[in-house]
């Protein structure tokens, strides 16, 4: 009996001493060798070892794409919302090695091609995903100025050092080269999407005429011409456009009984009741517009910025973060392409153009403190914000449950527009919030909004389908 204590208390002393010795990060940082061999950093544990590893490397690196997002011209929404996609599913593809419950995407993305079958038994995860980041930042980030640029290898050389003291020298250049060759493989594979390369350098092609028409978008001057017109022939991850469902808009319509006419009247009183009671529906539309380059981040970022406020309220690990960046990138990318089909195929004005005509020639949209141009250069129907948010707020309920006590911090601290943060009990809340403060903004009446909401679900139930479980054995 006293030689089992004795044992006992030796071996409890001596993993005291072993854990004391090392960080939590530290301790569950495996080779790939061991996890084929079912060990976990000392730990049985179903989930692997990226499973066992905190978020701080993801949120640092999301924090900083958010940061330069706000100084990425000529991008925003639809490049940025592409660039999302393949920035994650690098990260992702990246780490899904050391995933025991988490399969690649490779198979299901036709052209996608990354080797992992000799992969070195010694790649430490978290380096290798630092190398990847800054990769892959580098590359979809276009038009960065280079104090801005800089900051990519600052932040990855802080990294690395923060990581690499305790690894051996073979295992930092195995683990540099690995998130490296990923990151390179998924540039390769965005490469092939024609389309995309081409619009991404023309984003306002001059070869583009919007057709004539009552009630047709169109435009006023050079710097308003149609932005990303022929976005819909850009690649889908998961849903295409053709699959996806649209209602048509209300009928075009001058007469002043018409419903149509109460939509556009509806923009002109609460976008001046905002601007002139100083209300809580100017704090909404400033609070979501994150319209304005160099002023705020994109749109689809915005729903990363949420993304990574979730994330530390829920304090996911590693495996469960890459699994939702990737699913949310890629419905932002498909929710872009569908939206940007019907947008150029229905051809929806904006507000206020029909304003200026028949109600009021003197109207400004709340839009236009923050720009020279009074609307966003492309057609109305459906929203864009809204179909943003409801494909973000599907996976997001599909991750946390719809009814969540979320506060949104994105904006805060900023005092050039009505930032402070926003209180929401459930992510269908917030999304419809979102898009509706597109009206107080004056660039969208609540027809475009309700499209873009029911769309963005539209495309959020389609990425949940999406099986990224390997299969039992």
């Amino acid at each position: 009996m006293r030689i089992h204590i004795s044992i006992s208390i030796y071996s409890i002393l001596l993993i005291g001493l072993l854990l004391q010795s090392c960080s939590k990060d530290e301790a569950f940082e495996v080779s790939t060798e061991e996890l084929k061999n079912g060990k976990n950093g000392g730990h049985n544990d179903s989930d692997g070892s990226i499973g066992k590893l905190n978020n701080d490397l993801i949120v640092d690196w999301t924090d900083l794409f958010l940061e330069l997002d706000r100084y990425v011209y000529g991008m925003r929404p639809n490049a940025t919302a592409r660039a999302i996609a393949y920035i994650n599913l690098a990260t992702y593809e990246t780490a899904v090695p050391g995933m025991r419950s988490k399969k690649s995407t490779k198979n299901s993305l036709d052209g996608l091609e990354i080797n992992s079958t000799d992969l070195s038994r010694n790649i430490n995860y978290k380096i290798a995903l630092n190398s990847c980041y800054a990769d892959v930042l580098d590359h979809f980030l276009l038009n960065l100025a280079d104090d801005k640029r800089n900051r990519i290898s600052a932040l990855e050389e802080k990294i690395e050092d923060r990581y690499s003291k305790k690894i051996s020298d073979k295992s930092l250049t195995e683990s540099r080269e690995w998130g490296k060759y990923v990151a390179e493989q998924i540039i390769a594979y965005s490469q092939t999407d024609v389309a995309a390369e081409e619009q991404i350098l023309e984003p306002q092609p001059t070869s583009y005429e919007p057709p004539v028409g009552d009630g047709n978008w169109t435009y006023s001057a050079d710097p308003e011409r149609a932005l990303f017109p022929y976005w819909e022939s850009v690649r889908t991850f998961v849903i295409s456009p053709k699959e996806t469902t649209t209602i048509a808009p209300l009928e075009y319509s001058e007469n002043t009984d018409s419903e149509y006419y109460a939509q556009m009247k509806q923009v002109y009183e609460v976008n001046n009741k905002a601007k002139e009671q100083q209300n809580d529906q100017l704090w909404i539309a400033e609070f979501w517009s994150d319209d304005v380059e160099g002023l705020m981040m994109s749109p689809p970022a915005r729903q990363f910025s949420i993304a990574n406020q979730l994330v530390k309220k829920f304090d996911l690990n590693m495996e469960e973060t890459l699994t939702l960046f990737v699913k949310l990138g890629f419905s932002l990318n498909d929710g872009a392409v569908a939206t940007w089909k019907y947008k150029y195929e229905y051809m929806v004005m904006r507000p206020s153009v029909y304003i200026h005509d028949f109600i009021d020639p003197d109207f400004q949209t709340n839009l236009y403190k923050f720009i020279y141009w009074p609307n966003p250069g492309f057609p109305g129907y459906p929203s864009g914000h809204s179909c943003f948010a409801s494909a973000a707020a599907g996976v997001f309920i599909d991750y946390f449950g719809n009814e969540v006590n979320f506060t949104d911090k994105t904006h805060e601290g900023r005092t050039e527009f009505l930032g402070a943060a926003r209180q929401f009990s459930t992510m269908e809340e917030m999304a419809r919030e979102n898009a509706f403060s597109r009206i107080p903004l004056g660039v969208h009446v609540s027809m475009d909004c309700e499209e873009g909401l029911r769309l963005g679900y539209e495309i959020s139930d389609a990425i949940n389908e999406l099986d990224l479980e390997k299969d039992a054995t």
